[in-house]
């Protein structure tokens, strides 16, 4: 299935209708959705532009952030392919981390993501890859990066 921008629209009326508002926590159950019904590509694509359609309609369209964005679908569908969890409390209760909003500085200086590359393009982590990233390293037969 094809994740269109009405899909954006949809899961955040799913996400918002209980608690009436959109925070962290919101923000990583409408991502668990997305991944889970149009998996963590297509995923990408549709959570990527929904915000940032928001952040252009609320009059804020700097407050879009690519690798911000990117990193935490990125993040919350490496969790959520380890399945097991149908429902997202469930999800949001075996990886806890994921609710705490400053963890992606495990995995990125704070000037590279205030830098102007990551708002505008991707950037790949530069203090320590990415769970996933870690594996593929131990495969090519390279030493894990520190963890901080």
């Amino acid at each position: 299935m094809t994740a269109q921008p009405a899909d954006f629209s949809a899961l955040m009326a799913e996400v918002t209708a209980v608690s009436g508002k959109f925070g962290h926590r919101e923000h990583v159950h409408l991502t668990w959705l997305a991944v889970r019904r149009f998996g963590t590509p297509a995923a990408v694509g549709l959570v990527s532009d929904g915000i940032q359609r928001t952040a252009r309609y609320a009059g804020a369209p700097q407050k879009y952030h690519v690798t911000v964005s990117r990193a935490w679908v990125e993040l919350v569908g490496h969790h959520a392919a380890q399945g097991g969890d149908d429902e997202f409390t469930a999800f949001a209760d075996s990886h806890p981390l994921l609710l705490d909003k400053r963890l992606l500085t495990r995995f990125y200086r704070p000037a590279t993501l205030a830098g102007a590359q990551a708002r505008a393009g991707w950037v790949e982590p530069d203090l320590a890859p990415f769970p996933w990233q870690d594996g593929d390293r131990r495969q090519a037969g390279e030493e894990p990066a520190p963890r901080p």
